[in-house]
């Protein structure tokens, strides 16, 4: 490899930018396995929710609410199988680098749908067993909990690591990794 195949990126590996999508590609593969199993559950618990015998004992709202969430639910299988479609389209093409953007932004898109997906679906199951102002007060509880482990946690990070907190070791563990301090 030549030094003007090799792209050092802001991580420092030294790849080229056919290696870096290839890496990029693969660990966004891993993180699709994850969320792809989880949708697939939850939206088969959605599908089979409908041919319940207690499902017509649900009133308007809450049938407009198992409405929402399972329309959340089709969109979100929609965009986080859709990475395999993009790729597979796009295969052969040279356009790597341009496909595992493309899948990021539609697996980014995916778990913003899942988020909705698994809020609407808590709603409409503590509906189902609590009080409606105790359901919507968990709900908010549910959903900040929630928003602060998927959104919140990793944007601080992200800031964190822009600003060169990774570049010392102040407040991290021996090996520089971690929130503990030694």
């Amino acid at each position: 490899m030549t030094a003007e195949e090799t792209v050092r990126h802001d991580d420092g590996r030294g790849e080229s930018r056919e290696e870096r999508a290839d890496r990029r590609w693969n660990e966004l593969l891993q993180e699709l396995r994850v969320a792809q199993t989880g949708t697939q559950i939850l939206f088969g618990f959605l599908v089979a929710v409908v041919f319940q015998p207690r499902f017509t004992e649900l009133g308007t709202t809450d049938r407009i609410i198992y409405v929402v969430t399972f329309c959340l639910g089709a969109a979100t299988t929609g965009a986080l199988v859709a990475p395999v479609a993009v790729h597979r389209l796009m295969a052969g093409r040279r356009l790597k680098p341009e496909t595992v953007n493309w899948a990021a932004r539609l697996t980014l898109v995916g778990m913003v749908l899942l988020y909705l997906t698994i809020m609407s679906t808590f709603l409409l199951i503590m509906r189902m067993v609590l009080d409606n102002g105790i359901a919507m007060w968990l709900l908010i509880g549910m959903a900040a909990w929630v928003g602060l482990c998927w959104f919140v946690v990793p944007i601080v990070a992200r800031l964190q690591g822009n600003n060169g907190g990774d570049g010392d070791r102040k407040g991290k563990g021996r090996d520089g990794y971690g929130p503990w301090p030694h």
